[in-house]
């Protein structure tokens, strides 16, 4: 879709209580007035801590808030008929639905199973020490989702020790370490941190042994026939052998033929080279989150005028594989508290998303707790603050959709000021000139194409009155304030 933005609807500390999906709905027809096209549902699906889980500690991927397991009937969004109402509402208005899909491990087994084990090296998951007999919650039985006779419903699939391959915890000694179940071995064609990083957390799921592969591509088609969704965002894809869900996607593309079925996955990298060494191994079947560029707006964030804006796509996807790069500035992952803390400093959030929304390269997507805003309670119990930017992300994403188009020039000359300018098309003939700063005030001498041509900005920094005019040769200098970002429109 051209110019299409995504939406992550939900944060990581988003309140319990079934509210988001009743929220997603009240909101779906806003959304896609204001220029969303796509919305990212967290897990649907029942997680271990039941009401409380944010989806990622995965229980039961075929209970969508439909049964009494883990103490709660819905999951900590909803119920399975809530959920129904608020894709209806996006789908009704417009928008796609990529729903978030965990394969990597499962959590939460109904019994317990007594496997040989080898001890694995947390640091160097190469090296194992001996092997012994542990008990690990590994059999899942799914007890809510069964019918009158003890069948289970959707799926008749029961997890047995022999679907996974390791483990985090040894019940017989109340033990917290990793375990490789003997006879089992990690993938090779996973993250080489710690030696080999096939092992997260919970039970290890193993994608070669027929019965998962089976069923997790049964799911595929069931959860796109149940909830008529478009796509999928993708877990810890780094975690999981590389060809798995390119063969899982082309299985699930090739049966809905007639759907155009879009994937992200999540390659956590600050390493550009590690995401084209993805890409090259999936073939381009999913596109990647471009972790790099958040990190360049984090440092940017935290390192003020110090920080060569000129540099700030450098080694990006958005600069390299734009087609597959999916663009963001900050996620429930990196938000205040979470693991993989790396939030951008408030004052430079609308300088990153000027930049993935009013360029051309990569698919934007908008973090909920960034257009919303929350507070919330931190693990420490100290109290963390997103801000909401949605006043500057609206005036961007009218940009976009009306000034988005034709040729892109970067002005990528100064340190501090950086602008460029879209020129429009036949359809769009308006052209955009964007210009912002990390240091003090700033400009930008930019050719627009059209000579006297007027021009105002958007963003407000400057007032109706205070429009910039192209001289004969069609050539503007268009100014922005000091830390802020400046959205010139043609008149």
């Amino acid at each position: 879709m051209q110019n299409g933005v995504l939406m992550q609807f939900f944060h990581y500390r988003y309140p319990s209580g079934g509210r988001l999906w009743k929220q997603i709905k009240a909101k779906a027809a806003e959304l896609a007035d204001r220029g969303i096209t796509a919305i990212w549902f967290p897990p649907p699906y029942k997680g271990n801590s039941g009401g409380f889980d944010v989806g990622y500690g995965v229980y039961d991927l075929f209970d969508l808030g439909e049964f009494n397991q883990k103490n709660t009937i819905p999951t900590k969004y909803g119920t399975r008929a809530e959920l129904e109402d608020a894709i209806s509402a996006v789908k009704n208005a417009g928008m796609q639905v990529y729903v978030d899909t965990v394969f990597n491990h499962k959590v939460g087994g109904d019994n317990t199973e007594t496997v040989r084990a080898c001890e694995v090296d947390r640091n160097n998951r190469n090296r194992t020490y001996g092997c012994r007999d542990i008990r690990i919650w590994s059999h899942f039985t799914f007890p809510g989702r069964r019918d009158a006779d003890g069948n289970l419903k959707y799926s008749t699939m029961e997890w047995r020790w022999w679907h996974f391959d390791s483990a985090d915890w040894d019940d017989l000694r109340q033990e917290n370490k990793i375990y490789r179940l003997k006879d089992k071995t990690f993938e090779m064609a996973v993250s080489k941190e710690y030696g080999n990083y096939d092992y997260l957390l919970g039970i290890d799921s193993d994608t070669r042994h027929p019965e998962v592969d089976g069923e997790l591509r049964w799911w595929g088609r069931w959860i796109v026939d149940t909830l008529d969704i478009d796509g999928f965002r993708i877990d810890a894809v780094k975690h999981i052998r590389s060809e798995y869900f390119k063969d899982w996607l082309n299985h699930l593309r090739t049966h809905f033929s007639d759907r155009d079925l879009f994937a992200v996955g999540e390659y956590w990298s600050g390493d550009i080279d590690n995401l084209h060494g993805y890409l090259t191994r999936t073939e381009g079947t999913l596109s990647l989150f471009d972790v790099p560029l958040h990190y360049r707006f984090y440092t940017a964030s935290h390192s003020g005028s110090s920080y060569d804006m000129r540099t700030i796509l450098d080694r990006t996807l958005m600069q390299e594989q734009p087609s597959l790069a999916v663009t963001f500035v900050d996620n429930h992952d990196t938000q205040p508290g979470e693991m993989l803390e790396s939030w951008v400093e408030p004052w430079f959030k609308p300088l990153a998303y000027a930049i993935i929304l009013l360029r051309n390269e990569g698919f934007p997507c908008i973090f909920y707790g960034d257009y919303f805003g929350d507070t919330y309670e931190r693990h420490d119990g100290s109290t963390a603050t997103m801000y909401a930017h949605s006043f500057l992300i609206d005036k961007f994403l009218f940009a976009r959709h009306n000034y988005g188009f034709g040729d892109l020039h970067d002005y990528f000359d100064h340190p501090n000021t950086i602008g460029w300018t879209r020129l429009g098309n036949s359809e769009h003939p308006g052209s955009m000139a964007v210009v912002l700063s990390n240091g003090g005030d700033g400009y930008k001498w930019m050719n627009m194409f059209r000579p006297q041509a007027e021009y105002f900005d958007i963003t407000e920094h400057f007032s109706e009155t205070d429009t910039v005019t192209t001289n004969a040769e069609g050539w503007g200098k268009f100014p922005c304030l000091g830390g802020k970002v400046s959205v010139w429109l043609q008149k």
